[in-house]
């Protein structure tokens, strides 16, 4: 079922790019190496610094109340479940970290704030470690749920009001429990607030490692946008910050305690750093989108408006005469007395005059024939990279495979590089559009360049995997008016012909094995 056209460019339905992917990739494993080299030192001790926890708390924070608002917002536009889940746990792990700095010892009180006990900091701390599995998993199972029927007749700012303020009831009742019911539960830390109780300690911890692997399993499985790809990185630092901190520490302020938050913070930072930078990115892309089409639909006003004066303006005299004459040859011929040489010479002004609308009709045509003016030299592959990079945004958006296959060494190419780049444009988007509606296949689209011995030329093949194009249309797609789609107005690729025509090259069109369409243009070398 294909995407509502607002939630097309939400990062929780956009998927990653290829870089993005190998960038994650690389996070990760730098996490990991770091693991690797820190576990088997965990437990050695380091100075306490009493200013490391409300730094590393504050910082955390923000962070989260930061992503958690993003969330928030993008919750209010689209109304998926899956991403207020998501928000509220990061809203839920903001306040904790908050109330675990006021209470822990030596951060702004000795014994700590809000009337905490020696196990308060260390059940606050399990308890926010609970919060981000339990979102990442509610939001892997409702992710791909649809939405919209329990919130559409609902305010989104009373659901986003009501779901703060059950965030902060839960949050109070957990601290409470810490604080007042701490007798009541098991024992996490001796009696000098540093050293862990390994029975207790090493049950929680194990459950809340199984709970992030668990987290992380659901999203890896339903793994599909740019989103989920961020919080599988995040998924995978919260496995090894909970089994660096509750399975390979023994005390607050050894090797391991410090690395474990420093892990966690350092992807939560990582997460939201990525998330602004691609919100950004996204943004600026739809911006320009809409400045290009906005633009281009201007130009086509204008274009098509002083097209339209021009031919109403040159082709009214010949017609005039044309039916003039016609009256005057009907008239000379159905007299009394017929007047052949008369009518002969009618005709005749009939047929120059057709011959003169027809070359009115013939000119509009030859728009695109004009000099080698403004014409410059260059790169067939330069021209290919910076179409691709023009319409990336779609190419990511309708889930487009992308490869190239692009010949280093192609002769240059004298032509005008606004036109040309009009051309390969407007042949990948359709190209995109004829894979819009496929569902068992891959959508699978290749660029590829090639050398012309003869004559020494260029020729650039576009190949998509889509719907394909019928034996008898091949031949008239390229006619003016002439579309097999519901919503075109046929003269995209007449026109891409004539400007290809123009550089004195072809446009052609075959079908793809084993499914889909190549359109193969080819363009002389400057040499020629």
């Amino acid at each position: 079922m294909p995407e509502p056209p607002e939630q097309q460019f939400l990062l929780a339905t956009l998927p990653p790019s290829r870089g993005q992917i190998r960038l994650a990739l690389g996070i990760a494993a730098a996490f990991l190496v770091s693991f690797g080299i820190t576990a088997p030192f965990a437990k050695t001790p380091l100075l306490r610094l009493d200013g490391f926890v409300p730094a590393h708390q504050g910082i955390y924070a923000v962070n989260d109340l930061v992503t958690s608002a993003l969330l928030f917002a993008q919750f209010s536009i689209v109304r998926r479940w899956a991403l207020l889940a998501l928000a509220i746990g990061f809203l839920y792990t903001a306040l904790l970290a908050i109330l675990h700095a006021l209470a822990f010892p030596g951060a702004f009180s000795p014994t700590g704030l809000l009337g905490a006990e020696v196990q308060t900091t260390a059940w606050l701390y399990n308890f926010w470690k609970l919060g981000l599995p339990l979102a990442v998993i509610v939001y892997a199972l409702l992710k791909d749920a649809d939405v919209r029927t329990g919130i559409s007749e609902r305010s989104p700012r009373v659901v986003i009001l009501w779901s703060v303020a059950g965030v902060v009831a839960i949050v109070c009742t957990l601290t409470w429990v810490s604080i007042a019911g701490v007798d009541d539960l098991p024992t996490i830390l001796s009696s000098d607030a540093v050293q862990y109780s390994q029975g207790a300690e090493r049950v929680i911890g194990i459950f809340q490692v199984s709970l992030c692997v668990v987290a992380l399993t659901f999203l890896w499985i339903r793994w599909s946008s740019l989103l989920d790809q961020w919080l599988l990185v995040l998924s995978f630092t919260l496995v090894l910050e909970v089994a660096m901190s509750t399975l390979l520490a023994s005390a607050r302020f050894d090797l391991g305690w410090y690395a474990a938050r420093g892990f966690t913070l350092a992807a939560s930072l990582i997460v939201l750093l990525v998330l602004l930078s691609e919100t950004m990115a996204l943004y600026a892309n739809l911006a320009l989108s809409v400045m290009r089409q906005r633009g281009e639909r201007q130009a086509r006003q204008i274009a098509m408006d002083a097209m339209a004066a021009s031919v109403a303006h040159e082709v009214h005299q010949p017609l005039g005469s044309i039916v003039l004459n016609a009256e005057a040859a009907l008239h000379c011929l159905t007299s009394a007395r017929p007047d052949v040489d008369d009518a002969r010479a009618a005709l005749q002004d009939v047929i120059d005059d057709a011959h003169r609308a027809g070359q009115v009709i013939f000119g509009i045509r030859s728009m695109f024939k004009k000099g080698a003016t403004g014409r410059l030299l260059l790169d067939a592959n330069d021209l290919v990279r910076e179409v691709l990079d023009m319409v990336e945004l779609d190419l990511r958006k309708h889930r487009v495979l992308v490869t190239t296959d692009l010949r280093d060494g192609l002769p240059q190419l004298r032509a005008d590089r606004g036109q040309l780049q009009q051309v390969f444009l407007n042949l990948i988007v359709n190209a995109i559009e004829a894979m819009g509606s496929l569902t068992d296949r891959a959508r699978a689209l290749r660029v590829s360049s090639d050398i012309v011995r003869e004559p020494s030329g260029v020729m650039i093949a576009i190949e998509d995997s889509g719907i394909g194009i019928k034996g008898e249309d091949r031949d008239r797609i390229f006619e003016p008016f002439v579309t097999t789609k519901s919503t075109g107005t046929g003269i995209g690729l007449h026109i891409s012909r004539s400007i290809i025509e123009s550089h004195r090259g072809t446009l052609r069109v075959s079908g793809n094995k084993p499914y889909g369409t190549i359109f193969h243009v080819t363009l002389p070398s400057s040499d020629l």
